[in-house]
């Protein structure tokens, strides 16, 4: 249990959070929300002991195990998977001193060391740090690659896969989500459903939290207030507050007005002036509840193309790839490909790390010429491309109003200022140096750029990283309202879902479409995991073929066969319908706690109920969660 008591953060001047009252039971997974700036990042520094509080006090357990992130990674001659595996610290040491005892010859010593790797679990610790490289997107070939041969993006997710491999009761992640795409953030949200300690997570993927949270806690105006359920079990009960908060105060104000009026008339009078008396103590006494404020702080919009041709772009028979480094080999990636685009197409490219839909966007936009093949552009064609390297090609020591003038030298410093003050960069931020803007500045500002070309095709390659989750719901509406076509590779399911009207998957150097939705992205997934798995273990068994006699069974014996068979279906059976009718009642009583967590009431009384509620729900959850396993166990046996 992680406990604050009247908690309050300072960085330098500026007062984050004060006076925080919190309790943090083991076990939850909770998702830190709140704007940039409000102080999420600095919650975490401080539980890493990072940063001092400026009040009151954190209480943690004494031998906590706490896991997170690094930020930066060192260009390290250490393999890839040897520098997972060192995220075990102690694992780690104990296999060192194994190695050093060895050279030393002090088999006393290597046989200690022996015994802590095997209560480590320590001997398939490579095992397990190849399957965190693998969920994470690292094809099995690149695993014994050196650090420093990866570029920052896939640093990151070596970091996130060492702190992954590292035994924790408290795991910090601040947005583990960055520079992946959706298959890994898929496979990290089983990942994380399955952790076992107690996770706060920093996430502007709404879907993600949806996935994994179990409480989530707001940070706004420097208070922090706890929520039991995902982000849209939040979102749901925060409108709610607020439109109670939104009649309290319109009530307010019509009392108050009223108590005014009746001073104000009658306060001279001798015969009333008890009665105003009482009216002034009455205003004086009212709470002062605040209107209700829009949290979003913007929006904006792509403007409206100049021209909207009907056939925009078209691949025909494409082969497209990378020539080697030597130039003598070409690197295939995609095979006869028919790809078309019409005005008014939202398409969301969908297919497994590496597959080639990045290399179909080049394609598109005409970066990477095809092997072979025939790309047709419409002469009125106007591309606005977003890459994933887009935000790192601006300019240093430039500002937005300097990037703008690059692109049109002839436009007035009125329009274009007028122009940057839509996208929120407003006033002097104009004229501010890229140097100073956060990463969600920096891919507005590119954003920004791409809407000034007033593109007819938008062709976006992960525009999303960086972006908060009020900047991703203004890009879901302007890309909504867009007129033109639109082809997306995102990693934020709510993003694609919202502005997608179809999918195309790429997969095995195919391009096809897409016959369904995310979810159904998500079954065809784990069907290919689990067929790639099949296909490895037959390789395997091919490769050493082993011949096994059995002896032919006698009528008695296969009669006996049949009877255990039968009583072992039995038994299955039974236990399917147990857990069906226990799930029956874990859904009857989490509908109850529901109702009872969503009612304000619940937050205004004992904090030790309302935690009781919630430990409860967390219980429930994880009980469902094993029954729904061993229910799907159980069914594809008797399917078999």
């Amino acid at each position: 249990m992680i406990s604050f008591r009247h908690f309050a953060l300072r960085r330098g001047t500026r007062l984050l959070l004060s006076d925080i009252d919190l309790v943090i039971q083991s076990g939850w997974r909770l998702g830190v929300i709140g704007r940039n700036g409000c102080g999420k990042s600095s919650l975490f520094a401080a539980l890493q002991g990072k940063l001092e509080s400026d009040a009151g006090e954190l209480d943690m357990p004494a031998k906590l195990r706490l896991a997170s992130v690094a930020q930066e990674t060192p260009a390290l001659p250490d393999a890839a998977i040897d520098y997972v595996l060192g995220g075990d610290e102690e694992l780690a040491a104990a296999m060192r001193d194994e190695a050093d005892a060895g050279e030393r010859g002090d088999m006393e010593a290597m046989a200690k060391a022996h015994h802590r790797i095997e209560e480590l679990n320590g001997y398939d610790g490579r095992a397990r740090a190849g399957r965190l490289l693998h969920g994470l997107g690292f094809p099995p070939e690149t695993h014994e690659r050196a650090v420093k041969e990866f570029s920052g993006g896939w640093r990151g997710r070596l970091n996130l896969a060492r702190a992954l491999m590292c035994p924790s009761d408290l795991l910090l992640l601040d947005e583990p989500t960055n520079h992946l795409d959706l298959d890994a953030v898929l496979w990290l949200e089983e990942w994380l459903r399955r952790y076992q300690g107690t996770l706060l997570i920093i996430s502007h993927d709404r879907e993600f939290l949806d996935g994994v949270i179990t409480h989530t806690l707001h940070l706004n105006d420097g208070k922090a207030k706890l929520y039991t359920g995902n982000y849209s079990a939040f979102e749901r009960l925060r409108a709610e507050q607020l439109r109670q908060q939104q009649i309290s105060h319109e009530r307010e104000q019509a009392e108050r007005a009223h108590l005014q009026s009746f001073v104000d008339r009658f306060k001279a009078k001798a015969s009333k002036a008890k009665q105003a008396q009482s009216r002034m103590k009455r205003l004086e006494k009212l709470a002062g509840t605040e209107a209700v404020r829009a949290e979003r702080p913007f929006s904006f919009q792509f403007p409206v193309p100049g021209r909207l041709p009907d056939s925009m772009l078209q691949l025909e028979d494409i082969t497209a790839g990378y020539a080697t480094d030597d130039g003598d080999d070409l690197n295939i990636i995609l095979r006869d490909v028919r790809f078309s685009l019409e005005a008014g197409e939202r398409i969301g490219l969908l297919g497994p790390n590496g597959a080639g839909k990045s290399t179909l966007v080049k394609t598109l936009v005409g970066d990477l010429d095809p092997f072979s093949g025939e790309r047709k552009a419409h002469k009125d064609l106007k591309i606005g491309y977003f890459a994933q390297h887009t935000v790192e090609s601006l300019r240093e020591g430039a500002s937005a109003l300097d990037h703008l003038q690059d692109k049109a030298p002839s436009a007035t410093i009125q329009v274009m200022r007028d122009f940057l003050g839509t996208w929120n960069f407003a006033g002097d931020r104009a004229f501010e140096s890229v140097d100073g803007f956060s990463g969600g500045e920096r891919a507005r500002l590119a954003l920004a750029l791409i809407a000034w070309d007033k593109p007819n095709l938008l062709l976006l390659d992960e525009p999303t990283n960086h972006l908060d989750l009020d900047m991703r719901e203004a890009l879901a509406d302007a890309l909504a309202d867009f007129d033109g076509a639109l082809v997306l590779v995102s990693h934020d399911r709510h993003l694609l879902g919202m502005v997608c009207d179809s999918f195309w998957r790429v997969a095995d150097g195919v391009v096809e479409s897409f016959d369904g939705d995310l979810d159904d992205y998500a079954k065809w997934l784990r069907t290919r995991g689990a067929t790639s798995k099949k296909a490895a273990k037959a390789g395997a068994a091919a490769a050493k073929p082993v011949v096994k006699i059995v002896p032919e069974e006698t009528p008695e014996e296969r009669r006996r066969n049949a009877a255990a068979q039968r009583e072992n279906e039995k038994t299955s059976r039974q236990r399917v319908k147990r857990i069906e009718t226990r799930n029956a009642t874990i859904d009857t009583e989490l509908a109850a706690l529901e109702i009872q967590l969503s009612d304000p009431a619940t937050y205004n009384g004992s904090t030790s109920e309302m935690m009781r509620l919630g430990q409860r729900q967390t219980e429930l959850r994880r009980e469902k969660e094993a029954l729904e396993a061993e229910w799907l166990e159980l069914y594809e046996q008797l399917e078999a």
